[in-house]
């Protein structure tokens, strides 16, 4: 077996959304895990301010940096890489990752991997159960995204087969929360109040199931009316809302639809196991439902533990390790945030400048190691 220390060692950073995350592994091995969240300055909103989530980044990042680097018990100039999400997600909270990113590979000289967030999402559970089969069908569900995807190669292949179009299944709890007047975020709460309430309570619809509908796109938008206009007409009548059997019976009808797709798209693709990830993820209703499910139809499931599917520095870390692993090509200095990278693109890498040469001397300082 190769000598640990061999892997490579990378630093991730995370900041597409809430949390600063900043994660340190080496090879598959999860180092250090530091997170520093910004929700509770959201909550009085009921949702993410953008330009909350920046300032709380900025201030957020360097000390969260040196605490990941204490607990992995490593210096800096021992990395092999610096990995940063370079989208999707907010522009702004972007920019204040890919920002340090930069800062801190250019003065300690070492490559700079821009990766794509939902790819890191996927990667993470690398951590968790060891490399990933190849294919991986994956299933992310978050506050941004429901996504069914399909990797050959998490670096470099990864096919989306279905999407959400409209709300995200994270979009639709916090929503729903919101109009049961339970705070923010909602995903955690609900699924709280869910667990002594009765699922099968309250028919709500199942979007995008029938026969002519898109087999792996996901809609939670008239469910989410649905279940809204149901409470309202419980309140407009002076009942009392129930609570925990709306809880249940809304969370049943969004995973009900999540694993009945996620399952079919192993069965259609020929793929005998299915990775779940994302803030979702966590929901304890979704896993439960995906297991049963997977074993009847012979699926092996895989889902990291909750702290690692909601956004963290170790997944992009984890990503970039295999980008130094398989050698990809570093990102180049110019590297930007996109709000709404591809999925298609894991990782966004270096261009090739041939005719202009603003760049040369960037490459240049950043051999030798300024953060001595």
């Amino acid at each position: 077996m190769a000598d640990s220390r061999d892997e490579p060692l990378v630093l991730g950073i995370e900041t597409s959304c809430d949390e600063t995350g900043v994660g340190i592994v080496r090879g598959t091995t999860l180092l250090a895990d530091a997170v520093a969240s910004s929700v509770d300055e959201h909550a009085r909103f009921g949702g993410v301010v953008p330009e909350v989530a920046s300032r709380a980044h900025l201030e957020a990042m360097v000390p969260t940096i040196e605490r990941a680097l204490k607990e992995a018990g490593v210096s800096a100039k021992d990395l092999d890489g610096i990995a940063v999400t370079a989208g999707p997600g907010l522009a702004g909270a972007l920019l204040v990752g890919v920002s340090a990113a930069k800062a801190y590979a250019y003065a300690l000289g070492k490559p700079l991997y821009g990766v794509n967030h939902l790819a890191s999402h996927i990667c993470v559970d690398q951590l968790e159960h060891g490399p990933l089969p190849e294919p991986t069908m994956a299933l992310l569900v978050s506050g941004g995204h429901s996504s069914l995807l399909l990797s050959t190669d998490i670096t470099s292949d990864v096919r989306p087969l279905g999407s959400t179009i409209d709300d995200a299944a994270g979009e639709a709890f916090d929503k729903i929360a919101r109009v049961l007047n339970l705070g923010f975020p909602g995903g955690p709460v609900i699924d709280r109040y869910a667990r002594e309430g009765d699922p099968e309570a309250i028919a709500f619809p199942r979007g995008l199931t029938g026969p002519r509908d898109a087999p792996y796109d996901f809609s939670f938008s008239g469910l989410k009316t649905s279940v809204a206009r149901w409470i309202e007409a419980k309140r407009a009548a002076g009942e009392e809302v129930p609570v925990r059997d709306v809880s249940a019976s809304f969370q049943e009808a969004v995973v009900d639809v999540l694993t009945r797709k996620a399952v079919r798209a192993c069965k259609d693709e020929g793929v005998d196991h299915l990775m779940i990830g994302g803030g979702v993820a966590a929901n304890s209703r979704l896993r439960a439902l995906a297991q049963e499910r997977c074993e009847k139809a012979g699926i092996r499931l895989r889902v990291p533990r909750p702290k690692l599917c909601t956004d963290n520095g170790a997944m992009v870390a984890a990503l970039g390790a295999e980008m130094v692993a398989r050698n990809r090509a570093a990102s180049a200095w110019d590297l930007s945030a996109d709000s709404s990278l591809p999925v298609t693109e894991p990782h966004v890498p270096g261009h090739t400048h041939s005719h202009d040469h603003s760049h040369d001397h960037v490459h240049e300082v950043s051999k030798e190691n300024l953060y001595s």
